[in-house]
């Protein structure tokens, strides 16, 4: 671990000693966690960044992913999995470039093992959910317990299995539309409460909505 690496997770430990969101716990660094988000007990939650009312739960391990806002993601994930080249003469990270665990490059081959993966806004991510790195997951989008994701997830989708395959939309097409348009998770939190009591039913919300 760098010293640039050392203090900034040192940064964090102190920051999570006065805060009831950050846990101490968890393991921060070269990342930006906002004051209004959550990362509990033994989360690692390296090279990201993560928006306003999100929250991250145990046990999860998080690489080079920016997360929106108001987005839930349950304990035990793995979320920016690294990859390793299946199309070279060996997997293994000693023949490219790069630092790597094993402290050995026998060879400086290039490959993108840590793509950036992009989680946005008001997704729902259950538990022990793997996304490798590099994927994208839509606005409003849902991905069930257990999955492991190996390809984009548009907007508003409900995903689940292994791999993760597509099960329904949660609403019809012209919500769905509408919801994206008005993107909500960008208001003010005085607005957010103004339309709050109208968030059981997005028929009535986008009725009453104004930008």
């Amino acid at each position: 671990m760098s010293l640039r690496i050392y203090f900034d997770a040192l940064k964090n430990k102190i920051r999570a000693m006065f805060s009831k969101k950050l846990a101490f716990s968890a393991t921060v660094f070269n990342s930006a966690v906002s004051k209004k988000a959550a990362i509990k007990q033994r989360t690692r939650f390296y090279n990201g960044k993560i928006d306003k009312y999100s929250y991250v739960g145990r046990n999860c391990l998080i690489q080079n992913t920016s997360i929106g806002k108001y987005v839930s993601i349950s304990d035990n994930c793995n979320i920016g999995m690294p990859a390793h080249p299946i199309d070279h003469v060996s997997t293994s990270p000693v023949f490219l470039s790069g630092k790597n665990l094993l402290r050995k490059n026998f060879a400086e081959h290039k490959f993108d093992a840590y793509q950036k993966t992009e989680i946005g806004n008001d997704i729902w991510i259950g538990s022990n959910v793997l996304i490798k790195a590099g994927i994208t997951v839509g606005d409003g989008a849902i991905i069930g317990a257990g999955a492991i994701v190996t390809h984009d997830v548009p907007p508003y989708e409900i995903w689940a299995g292994n791999p993760a395959r597509f099960i329904k939309k949660r609403f019809d097409d012209a919500t769905i539309a509408k919801l994206l348009e008005s993107k909500w998770w960008d208001l003010e939190d005085n607005k957010i409460k103004e339309y709050s009591e109208l968030f059981d039913s997005p028929q009535k919300f986008l009725d009453e909505f104004k930008i």
